[in-house]
């Protein structure tokens, strides 16, 4: 399966934030939303950054009590591995692994169109394989 059918069968919004947030805003957004991870991007195409629930809980030991008043622009990944919607899942999910991370954006000729997490690929994973059994149960029962 391609990024792009996955997409279209789990439609659901990018998250995204501005560089120029605050980290509290940004906690408050992924509480809001239930996501561990947002894109940064200022126009809602770009891709400038991506910041996750981790950075914010990596920073905390550091900055302590100004943590919340920071931007999203301090603590965001600036050099953000992405993928094509006409990629397979089984490349983005060996890119997620090579590179050690849990969300990978989707951009084509126009920008930003979706936003994948490990969990995402897991579940996937998971329903093939739950396809596989009830498939040959089918056919085993179909067989006796």
């Amino acid at each position: 399966m391609q990024v792009m059918d996955y997409i279209a069968r789990n439609e659901r919004p990018v998250p995204t934030i501005g560089s120029k947030e605050t980290i509290g805003a940004l906690a408050r957004y992924l509480q809001q939303q239930r996501v561990g991870a947002a894109v940064v991007s200022d126009d809602g195409r770009a891709i400038d950054g991506i910041i996750s629930e981790r950075d914010i809980a990596y920073s905390l030991a550091e900055r302590r009590g100004e943590l919340h008043l920071l931007p999203v622009s301090a603590l965001m990944t600036r050099r953000v591995i992405t993928c094509a919607p006409e990629d397979p899942l089984s490349k983005v999910l060996q890119l997620m692994r090579a590179h050690h991370i849990r969300h990978m954006p989707v951009r084509n000729s126009d920008g930003l169109v979706g936003l994948l997490s490990i969990r995402d690929l897991i579940q996937y994973r998971l329903d093939q394989i739950e396809k596989g059994a009830k498939l040959a149960m089918l056919l085993h029962a179909d067989a006796d």
